[in-house]
């Protein structure tokens, strides 16, 4: 399935498709030890971070959908990413067959209602367009992130290990009531 990315405006971002051009910001942020803990335990290399970012881009022409580079409006600068993927994580029949969600915001950006604000908005596009359940893992330890899988209606499916450390996985049947 091909489905165009669309672009998604919030009162202090641009939720859009990822550009070449963005590939250097991008490598910097999931260079940043601070942003990569929490997902990775450390930090990517240049070279992993560009096999991500292609693919990113992919996962909209096989799926239909993906994730956004979330952009800062009042700056015109790239500060994350939000949205949908296949992982492939191989986690059991209650993750796996699920569509999973993902968000990573640049240091300087965390902490201010950023992530939330994107998040809620490509969820609200999701279940107006592809709705159903989704999955998320978060380490137990970011709780910044266990709080926003909250807001966003996913709940404690269990907990797991993933390379080598502990993850809580979570689901989400359908948009909670706001």
């Amino acid at each position: 399935m091909i489905r165009a990315v669309p672009l998604i405006n919030t009162s202090r971002l641009t939720l859009r498709p990822l550009r070449m051009e963005d590939f250097a910001r991008f490598a910097e942020i999931w260079a940043d030890p601070e942003v990569a803990r929490h997902v990775f335990g450390q930090p990517r290399s240049r070279g992993q971070s560009w096999r991500a970012f292609v693919r990113i881009a992919g996962q909209w022409q096989l799926t239909g959908f993906g994730q956004w580079a979330i952009e800062d409006r009042a700056s015109g600068k790239m500060i994350g990413q939000t949205g949908f993927f296949n992982g492939g994580r191989d986690l059991g029949a209650d993750f796996d067959p699920f569509p999973e969600t993902g968000w990573v915001l640049a240091s300087e950006a965390q902490q201010k209602g950023l992530g939330s604000e994107a998040t809620m908005a490509v969820h609200d596009w999701y279940d107006r367009v592809i709705p159903g359940p989704l999955v998320c893992m978060v380490a137990p330890e970011n709780e910044t992130s266990l709080k926003l899988a909250n807001a966003l209606g996913y709940s404690n499916l269990r907990m797991t290990e993933h390379d080598g450390s502990k993850v809580q996985l979570m689901r989400r049947d359908k948009a909670p009531q706001r």
